[in-house]
């Protein structure tokens, strides 16, 4: 077998319709578009999301809401994924770097600690922000919060 005799598998490309090339085709004259009106004419094209004059969807449901350009979006993560990572990698400095490394985050994420799970390890944690539960208690076990 060679490129001189590839052909596509029987029966797998079919002939296209010859419209419009006269009676004896059995698709000639109006060549399967019906009579008359705007569908049927050469260079028809309909606008996107039009319902034959009724009023379009986009047009008849309602716009409600605003999006806040200023919002900060940030990555959550908890303490129990702290105590985790603290305890894999036998560490007592958290960093946003360690946390990409562990694939808690992303290198473009902000990253916000939670107070959800038990901490048992002293830590100091660095981050973009940090809830008021997990600030209060890292520090009660005298870790230290930096905010970055």
């Amino acid at each position: 077998m060679d490129l001189s005799n590839l052909k596509p598998a029987e029966g797998s490309v079919k002939k296209g319709k010859r419209l419009g090339r006269g009676q004896g085709s059995g698709r000639g004259g109006t060549a399967t578009r019906g009579h008359k009106g705007q569908k049927s004419r050469s260079g028809y094209s309909r606008k996107i999301g039009f319902e034959g004059g009724q009023m379009p969807l986009q047009r008849r449901v309602p716009k409600f809401g605003f999006k806040n350009i200023n919002r900060k979006e940030y990555k959550a993560v908890n303490l129990s994924a702290l105590q985790r990572i603290a305890e894999l990698n036998k560490i007592d400095k958290i960093d946003l770097q360690i946390l990409i490394n562990n694939g808690v985050a992303s290198k473009n994420d902000l990253v916000k600690i939670l107070g959800n799970g038990k901490l048992t390890i002293k830590l100091e944690v660095q981050a973009h922000a940090f809830s008021k539960t997990a600030k209060e208690a890292i520090e009660t076990l005298k870790g230290k919060v930096v905010t970055m």
